[in-house]
C-alpha cells in the first residue's frame, strides 16, 4: 500500500454560527509547548490558526448582538438543557481535546485527561446553575409600605472574554460558560499561543443546540483583537482574564468610554470549584415596585 499524506486540519474562526476564514487572509503558526528545561526555540508545528482582524472583531459583535435577544429571552431551564447538551458532545470528543490540551500545555496525556474531565464537569456545573442563580441573587425585598418590591437579575448583554493564556481548556470553559449560562452572548478571544482547544470548542458549539452567535471565537494576537472590542460601543462588558497588566490597563481605559462592566484579571486556580462571581459579574439587577391590594373593578389582589 502506497504512503499517503495526512489531511491536515484547517482551523477557522467561529462567528455567527459559521466558520469564516479571517477576512485578512492571515494565519499564524501554532506550536507545541516547550518545557522550561527544553531546548531553546519553538516547539513542534501543530497547525496554522487564523489571525483575526478588526473587521472580524466587528463582525463578531454584530453576530453576538443579533443573538442576544433570543438567547436572553429563552427560559433559564432551556438554556440549561442546551448547555448540558454541549457537555454531552464534549464527552464524545474527549480524546481530541486531551490531545490538543496535552500539546498546548506540555502535559502528559494522563494529566491532560484530568484537565479535560474537569472542564466537562465544569460545563455541567454551570448548566445546572442556569435556573438557580436568580433565586440566589434575586428575591423579594422588605419595604415600609403597601408594596411588593422584587429584584430579578438580567443579563448585561454582549460580553468580550479574553481567555486565559495558560489554561487552554479548563480555564477557557471557566470563563465562557458562566457568561452564556446567565443569558449573555460572548465574543471569545482565544489564548494567543494555545488557540486550538478553543477553536475546536467552536466546532462542538456549532453542532450542538446552541444558537449561532451566542458564542463567537476569534484567534490571533490578543492585543490586536481586544483593543477594538474594548472600545466598541455595542459591547457591554469585558472579562480581562487573559490580559497582562499593561494590556488590561489599556483595555480598561478604552472600556470606560461607554461604561462597560470590566472584570479585572486576578489570580485564579481553575482546578478549584468556582463560586458564582463570574455569573454575577455580568448580571444587572432589575427592581420592580408593585402596589398590593385590589386593582380596579376586577378585584384582583397581589
Amino acid at each position: 500500500m502506497s504512503d499517503r499524506l495526512n489531511v491536515l486540519k484547517t482551523y477557522k474562526l467561529y462567528v455567527g454560527g459559521k466558520f469564516p476564514r479571517s477576512e485578512s487572509g492571515r494565519v499564524y503558526e501554532v506550536t507545541t509547548a516547550t518545557s522550561a528545561a527544553g531546548a531553546a526555540g519553538k516547539g513542534k508545528w501543530l497547525a496554522n490558526a487564523p489571525l483575526a482582524s478588526r473587521k472580524d472583531a466587528r463582525d463578531a459583535v454584530v453576530a453576538a448582538r443579533k443573538a442576544f435577544g433570543p438567547w436572553s429571552g429563552a427560559t433559564a431551564y432551556n438554556r440549561g438543557q442546551i448547555l448540558y447538551r454541549v457537555a454531552e458532545m464534549l464527552e464524545g470528543r474527549k480524546e481530541q481535546f486531551v490531545r490538543e490540551v496535552a500539546e498546548a500545555e506540555g502535559l502528559s496525556k494522563s494529566k491532560a485527561a484530568v484537565q479535560v474531565d474537569a472542564a466537562i464537569d465544569r460545563w455541567v456545573w454551570y448548566a445546572g446553575w442556569t435556573d438557580k442563580i436568580a433565586q440566589v441573587v434575586g428575591g423579594g425585598n422588605p419595604v415600609a409600605g403597601p408594596f411588593f418590591n422584587l429584584s430579578t437579575p438580567e443579563p448585561t448583554g454582549v460580553v468580550v472574554v479574553l481567555a486565559p493564556q495558560e489554561s487552554s481548556f479548563l480555564g477557557l470553559v471557566s470563563v465562557v460558560a458562566p457568561v452564556i449560562a446567565t443569558g449573555n452572548t460572548a465574543i471569545v478571544v482565544t489564548s494567543e499561543k494555545s488557540p486550538l482547544p478553543a477553536l475546536s470548542l467552536g466546532e462542538v458549539l456549532a453542532t450542538s443546540d446552541l444558537p449561532g452567535g451566542v458564542v463567537n471565537v476569534l484567534s490571533g494576537r490578543t492585543a490586536e483583537i481586544a483593543t477594538p472590542l474594548a472600545a466598541h460601543q455595542d459591547v457591554n462588558a469585558i472579562d480581562l482574564a487573559g490580559a497582562d497588566d499593561v494590556l488590561a490597563k489599556e483595555l480598561e481605559i478604552a472600556a470606560a468610554d461607554n461604561l462597560k462592566r470590566v472584570l479585572r484579571p486576578q489570580p485564579v486556580d481553575y482546578a478549584e470549584t468556582p463560586g458564582i462571581e463570574r455569573m454575577t459579574a455580568f448580571l444587572e439587577t432589575k427592581t420592580v415596585w408593585h402596589p398590593t391590594g385590589s386593582l380596579g373593578a376586577s378585584g384582583s389582589s397581589y
